[in-house]
């Protein structure tokens, strides 16, 4: 899609860590509020060591930052993580292909987690120059990843497709 503000083009090892639906949908939901390994691994039905290894990888290319470690249950110390907002300020255009892959598979993990039922969905073909849509959308995307979190107000999440109507 094309970008209404400049980014920064993605290292490599920043498209690696984005090339993974489990790591896209780490970040989504630490984007609120901090969450353990063991939380994220109980919401995301993953094993704890599995969740671990992906959130290394994204805390080691500055995706999330961990917390002060807090006490869990029975005192042990229990780290959160939180997302850093990066991911929305990179342009993934070299690495478009497999970040596009792990966008829709974390679009679909998380329609399949939440249930098709609760998706508002629409579908439309026109005729429109795409490039001049894809940069309206950028400009809408970007107007709303600017705006702080507002803790009374309901978090949605947007997937995002423009394919060839044909």
């Amino acid at each position: 899609m094309a970008l209404s503000r400049k980014r920064r083009p993605a290292t490599s090892e920043e498209a690696a860590a984005l090339s993974s639906d489990l790591r896209l949908r780490i970040i989504r939901m630490t984007f609120e509020r901090p969450l353990t390994n063991k939380e994220l691994a109980q919401r995301l039905g993953k094993d704890p060591a599995t969740t671990l290894h992906h959130v290394r990888k994204l805390v080691a290319a500055g995706f999330l930052e961990a917390m002060p470690p807090r006490a869990g249950n029975r005192g042990a110390k229990e780290i959160p993580y939180r997302s850093t907002g990066l991911s929305w300020q990179l342009d993934n255009s070299e690495n478009a292909l497999a970040v596009g892959e792990a966008m829709l598979h974390a679009f679909l993990g998380e329609v399949a987690d939440i249930g098709l039922g609760d998706v508002d969905q629409s579908r439309l073909v026109v005729t429109v120059d795409p490039e001049e849509l894809k940069q309206r959308l950028a400009t809408l995307m970007d107007e709303l990843a600017a705006q702080p979190v507002k803790p009374d107000v309901p978090r949605v999440a947007i997937y995002l497709a423009v394919y060839p109507g044909d």
